[in-house]
């Protein structure tokens, strides 16, 4: 075991992860294979999410932690296979990023930001297999949302895009109206996510993360529902008993409260 002033050192947890998949290690972590661990990768994504938007230091520690446990596992699995190792890992990225940033590793010169997300989106379009779509490495398995405003990004790096946000805006209102009008279920259907898309779009042109702020007017909801709910216990008031305007006053209410 190593010593406790060696726990910082990536070593050392390398070691500790390979000594619990080792034949003398834990049985629950010999037992996981890259598809059994899918679920707990997910999970900790969006714990590491929670951390940041509850902006605790010690909290996001945690949940990094827990996440780097889930890449050293993967990692320790696939060299257990003979396939990579986290080594393997490092010198991916780390290359990948050199390359990535020919301004701060190289000679090329940008001016700000923008500039260096349209040399960014250049450098990758040069390492797409030849026939890729720009599209393709967008994980299908993200959040509909959130896939929804990274291929609108994508294609809008390349100058497809719509030139002010107003038209989006106008656009939003047509497709209001064809939701309004669809003949059939099917159709609504098709007319509701196209307006979400459209919603995907107009977010992305305000510089709004949509998952982060739909999370966020959950959470709202979510506090002042509780609200209502424990002012009814507090009056000895049933909610389900009010009727639709004392629901909608006891909401207003609530409203001012939590913000």
């Amino acid at each position: 075991m190593p010593e406790q002033a060696d726990l910082g050192n990536f070593a050392a947890l390398k070691g500790i992860i390979a000594r619990l998949r080792s034949s003398d290690g834990c049985p629950w972590d010999r037992k996981q294979t890259h598809a059994s661990l899918k679920p707990y990768l997910i999970e900790e994504c969006y714990e590491v999410l929670q951390a940041l938007e509850e902006g605790t230091p010690q909290k996001l520690c945690e949940e990094l932690g827990d996440l780097l446990l889930q890449i050293m596992l993967h990692a320790q699995i696939a060299a257990e296979g003979r396939e990579f190792d986290i080594e393997d890992v490092a010198r991916g990225i780390s290359n990948k990023l050199i390359h990535r940033h020919p301004h701060v590793f190289g000679e090329l010169r940008v001016k700000d930001a923008a500039e260096v997300e349209l040399k960014w989106e250049a450098l990758k379009q040069d390492e797409r297999r030849q026939g890729e779509s720009l599209l393709s490495s967008v994980p299908k398995q993200m959040p509909a949302l959130a896939y929804s405003q990274s291929i609108q990004r994508r294609v809008a790096s390349v100058g497809f895009d719509w030139e002010k946000t107003e038209d989006i805006i106008d656009k939003l209102v047509e497709e209001v109206d064809e939701l309004r009008r669809a003949p059939s279920q099917d159709e609504k259907g098709k007319e509701f996510g196209d307006l979400l898309f459209t919603l995907a779009n107009i977010a992305r042109r305000l510089d709004i993360d949509l998952e982060a702020a739909l999370r966020s007017a959950n959470q709202r909801f979510f506090q002042r529902f509780s609200y209502m709910e424990e002012a009814c216990r507090q009056r000895g008031i049933s909610f389900d008993s009010l009727s639709l305007d004392e629901q909608n006053a006891l909401w207003e209410e609530a409203k001012q409260r939590v913000k």
